[in-house]
């Protein structure tokens, strides 16, 4: 059974310097923290660096020590700017070797779309030591050393890889959520919000304010791996609002 009082955490980091020209909006941070919160992992940071070697060693060896698991995507494909692999051996003083079970993959898979190149050779290379993560829809298959896991940047590849993890990381009790709104300005509620977090132990509450329809609102999500406490904070706050003069909307607005 999970330990309630242990709070696994995790780190990603987004590679790429498509992603920081802008020309590619990133999909995986709130896919990763997602699947993160099921399996009882909450995503405690996220850093974007560029393909620079320098960069992601430093933030592999900060954030790797600070976590129980860190996570990147990016930078694993067959081109020569693709360094994640280089750069995370190096932060782990490690060499790169070909891995002979991605180089089985790689040749079953492209057995008829052209062979094994030595381009796409490339994405059998691991940090010496590694062990894989199943990749069900492409060939290259995600690689994982110690708490490092090293997964591919498109989104769906992703995906895929996250699924073929589930169920097998350490982690606590899932992270539960509720959400309600109301039309109300965020500065007129705020003490309520605070006084309601403090009398809920084990409770966080985020405050998401919005403009629509020429007035001001605002959602409130509830968080706690307890349905029993979550459920009372959320009863406590909607009656809070609801005294206030203020109509409760379940679900967000």
């Amino acid at each position: 059974m999970a330990d309630p009082t242990r709070t696994w955490t995790a780190a990603l980091i987004v590679i790429g310097d498509e992603i920081l020209s802008g020309r590619t909006q990133d999909k995986n941070v709130s896919q990763v923290a997602t699947w993160l919160n099921v399996q009882g992992i909450r995503l405690r940071e996220v850093r974007v660096v560029a393909d620079d070697r320098q960069a992601i060693i430093e933030a592999v060896n900060i954030l790797r020590v600070g976590n129980d698991y860190l996570f990147t995507t990016g930078g694993i494909g067959p081109t020569h700017d693709d360094i994640t692999v280089d750069a995370i051996a190096a932060a782990l003083g490690v060499g790169v070797e070909i891995h002979e079970g991605a180089r089985a993959i790689l040749s079953a898979y492209y057995k008829t779309r052209g062979g094994l190149t030595e381009a796409r050779l490339r994405m059998a290379r691991v940090p010496a030591g590694a062990s894989l993560i199943e990749n069900r829809m492409s060939g290259a298959p995600g690689i994982r050393h110690g708490n490092i896991f090293i997964m591919a940047g498109v989104p769906h590849i992703t995906a895929g890889m996250l699924e073929s993890l589930t169920g097998t990381l350490e982690g606590g009790l899932p992270l539960l959520s509720a959400t309600i709104g109301c039309w109300v300005a965020e500065s007129e509620i705020a003490d309520l919000l605070g006084a309601t977090e403090r009398a809920h132990e084990g409770c966080q509450i985020g405050s998401y304010p919005f403009f629509r329809e020429g007035r001001t609102g605002a959602n409130f999500v509830v968080r706690s791996t307890s349905q029993e406490t979550l459920d009372a904070c959320v009863t406590a706050l909607s009656t809070g609002l609801e005294q206030g003069g203020w109509t409760v909307h379940p679900g967000g607005i």
